[in-house]
């Protein structure tokens, strides 16, 4: 009995220790669920920082905690300081680097999940911000991983949630009046759903004037539609008031009293339906993450609202708040595992 004692009381600091970061680390993961409930996908990367900081400084407790001699307990640290070294040390360009640049882009924000971005060519949707790199779906619905460090040594272009300028560049002689031009560009970008639109000239050439029609999309989600229907609708206003939109070098070409001019008339009939939006077929992933993310936030707030009426709700409609309130809770639960699933990819 002595013995036993003597061995329990010798390993009871390192259970001891060992219990408790183990709860700590549990207790933490649920509390970083809740909170990051009310934020996004992405923030599981803070939860997996956390989890390893936990981790590590728990393996050194234990050791410390341990019935060791103290050359012994010093060996097993310096081991330990010595792995850690040696990884920081292989990985400072790769792994350490993409993981510093992942912390940084969370505190600084500069897009989220389903934004517009543009990086070295590549552009498309975000789908994810993972712990070391970004997912991007492109617009021809691959998905591509960035990894972090270029996004923080590369400039990245976003488009803005609130709106983004569409625009369509052509050349056109100098025998037509700019203000007819103008006249007929900005009918375009009307019919084309684009609000506030402008036009500028933006050079003179030896053989044609280059203008620049623009205007203001403000669903940005159907960017790429937007974009072709502007041209489309260029081309229609042009073509229906007797324009020609040809290169220098096709005019000098076919110039001359009996030129046959090479306009595109629009056809008697009528579109049977509607055009399909591009975007739900390209972006699948993206809208999924973006939906999948604005309806947790509608849920949370819909819960905070449920919340605060509670402290006012007569006894018999306390029961009624609560059972909608746990049912919402579940529902946002749902939701953060089908976002967080890989098989979603």
């Amino acid at each position: 009995m002595d013995l036993s004692d003597n061995l329990l009381m010798d390993w009871l600091p390192a259970l001891v220790t060992l219990c408790f970061f183990g709860f700590v680390t549990w207790l933490s993961q649920k509390l970083m669920l809740i909170r990051q409930q009310h934020k996004g996908n992405e923030n599981t990367f803070s939860r997996q920082v956390v989890t390893l900081l936990l981790l590590l400084v728990g393996l050194i407790s234990v050791v410390i905690s341990l019935p060791l001699k103290e050359n012994l307990e010093i060996q097993i640290l310096s081991l330990i300081g010595l792995v850690l070294s040696g990884l920081l040390a292989f990985s400072s360009t790769t792994i350490f680097g993409n993981l510093v640049a992942g912390t940084l882009l969370r505190f600084t924000q500069p897009f989220g999940t389903g934004d517009f971005i543009r990086i070295n060519g590549t552009f498309g949707r975000v789908t994810e911000l993972g712990l070391f790199d970004c997912e991007v779906q492109t617009e021809s619905r691959e998905l591509v991983s960035i990894p972090n460090s270029i996004l923080i040594t590369n400039a990245v272009t976003v488009v803005r949630r609130s709106g983004t300028i569409i625009s369509v560049e052509l050349s056109l002689g100098y025998d037509l009046h700019h203000s007819r031009i103008e006249e007929l560009l900005l009918k375009a970008a009307e019919q084309s759903g684009l609000e506030d639109g402008f036009v500028h000239v933006t050079k003179l050439g030896d053989f044609s004037v280059s203008y620049k029609i623009s205007g203001l999309l403000v669903e940005v989600k159907n960017l790429l539609t937007a974009r072709s229907n502007l041209h489309k609708y260029v081309l229609d206003c042009l073509h229906d008031n007797d324009i020609e939109i040809m290169s220098p070098n096709f005019i000098s070409q076919h110039a001359g009293p009996d030129a046959k001019r090479m306009i595109a008339h629009s056809p008697a009939f009528k579109k049977v339906k509607d055009e399909s939006i591009a975007e739900d077929l390209i972006f699948d992933k993206a809208e999924q993450a973006q939906q999948i993310e604005n309806d947790r936030l509608d849920m949370l707030q819909r819960i905070e609202q449920l919340k605060e009426s509670l402290k006012h709700a007569e006894k018999d409609k306390q029961q009624l708040i609560d059972a909608e309130i746990e049912q919402l809770k579940i529902k946002v639960s749902e939701l953060k595992e089908v976002a967080e699933d890989p098989d979603n990819k």
